[in-house]
């Protein structure tokens, strides 16, 4: 590993690059369009980081007759207005329209990856010198004013490599996480029978047998659960108190937590317990919980010896339940299912032992998403404390 303590200096970025503004060819000219040259809109930026074919492609003919400008392999593009900062690296030369301010590095001063792994700093700059009545936008002599400061090239190089990888390595989990997410959602259909159809797609082997027609009020029952006034809730644990769940607890962006005192009544989940929401945002299963659970919610008590849990979960989570809980709880403001709405709708189950079989595949499935999820999330906050701390 090599180490520089070379002085980094503060430069202004049109001092080690070149910034390009872009344009549109004539709609109305055909012979402008359907060429060979890129040209890049907002809208195709800010989901990868090298880019190299866009959605509409301009002639020679319609970039010399418009302010497009071909700019070359390495050039970061950057979006001035209504979205300011999206950011990616061209991998083959191209051009955009003129919502973009590009940024050419000065090869010889400044890396490509360097300068877009600064993309954050460049973003608050845009928006903090952006002007405009009806929307913010950033000029490219205002962007050129940009102060950043810069080690030598080869530390550039050095550090963009660090970056590099990690960012690759996002990228890889973000991907793994998508194909699992694709392949989980084609099993929910082909593991599970259509309506009105009494085998599924797919089959393990030695299963053969029709699947028996059921109601969910054959197999299961309903238990409502506690509303808690947010002024006997609590956001930290303490001596008696119980995890409350709520509707932001099916968020996982969010941080709130609540804890209440322990109810009069039994309306507590252990973690073999299945819950699914009745109001709102109807049919959201959630297993693998303990705690009180909120008015909004049904407690699914089944019989473990005839219904295997996992595989009830991802009956509750496949496309004809949801469909049918969906249609049940109708289509008012706030959607609401009742106990003999569910209870009412008909369901195909197989042996106990084909239901154990495809609960623990699907399970294995979703342990993969997460551990991918668990992954990418340390990766980003790796990038983020590297960031915070290796630029000035």
């Amino acid at each position: 590993m090599y180490w520089y303590c070379f002085t980094w200096e503060r430069k202004k970025l049109g001092d080690v690059a070149e910034i390009v503004g872009g344009g549109t060819p004539s709609t109305t000219k055909d012979n402008y369009w359907n060429g060979s040259i890129n040209w890049y809109t907002p809208a195709e930026i800010g989901d990868k980081i090298f880019i190299d074919n866009s959605q509409r492609k301009i002639t020679n003919l319609g970039l010399k007759n418009s302010s497009a400008k071909i700019l070359p392999a390495g050039t970061m593009l950057f979006t001035s207005r209504a979205g300011i900062g999206k950011t990616a690296i061209l991998k083959e030369e191209g051009s955009t329209n003129q919502g973009f301010q590009s940024i050419i590095p000065n090869v010889k001063l400044l890396d490509s990856y360097f300068i877009y792994s600064m993309s954050n700093i460049l973003k608050k700059y845009g928006e903090s010198h952006g002007a405009g009545s009806t929307f913010i936008e950033i000029s490219g002599k205002e962007l050129a004013k940009a102060k950043i400061f810069l080690p030598s090239l080869i530390e550039q190089k050095y550090i963009s490599k660090i970056i590099y990888s990690i960012d690759d390595t996002i990228q890889l989990h973000e991907r793994k996480c998508e194909e699992l997410t694709l392949i989980k959602k084609a099993l929910l259909q082909k593991l599970f029978p259509k309506k009105d159809v009494i085998k599924p797609e797919v089959r393990y082997k030695n299963f053969n047998d029709a699947w028996e027609q059921r109601r969910f009020k054959d197999i299961s029952k309903l238990s409502q659960g506690l509303q808690i006034a947010i002024s006997k809730r609590f956001t930290h644990p303490g001596d008696g108190k119980l995890f409350y769940i709520t509707n932001e607890f099916l968020n996982p962006n969010s941080t709130v937590k609540y804890y209440i005192d322990s109810p009069t009544k039994n309306v507590i989940a252990e973690k073999t317990d299945i819950l699914m929401t009745r109001t709102g945002n109807t049919g959201k299963v959630v297993t693998d919980v303990e705690g009180v659970y909120h008015n909004n919610f049904f407690k699914i008590s089944y019989n473990s010896s005839k219904i295997d849990r996992w595989f009830l979960y991802y009956l509750l989570n496949s496309y004809p339940i949801q469909r049918e809980i969906l249609v049940r709880a109708g289509n008012s403001t706030i959607p609401d299912l009742n106990h003999n709405d569910f209870y009412g709708i008909k369901i195909y189950i197989p042996t106990i032992e084909e239901q154990i079989k495809i609960g623990t595949f699907l399970t294995k499935v979703d342990s993969l998403i997460a551990l991918h999820q668990y992954k990418l999330k340390k990766l980003k906050q790796l990038k983020k404390f590297l960031l915070q701390n290796m630029f000035i």
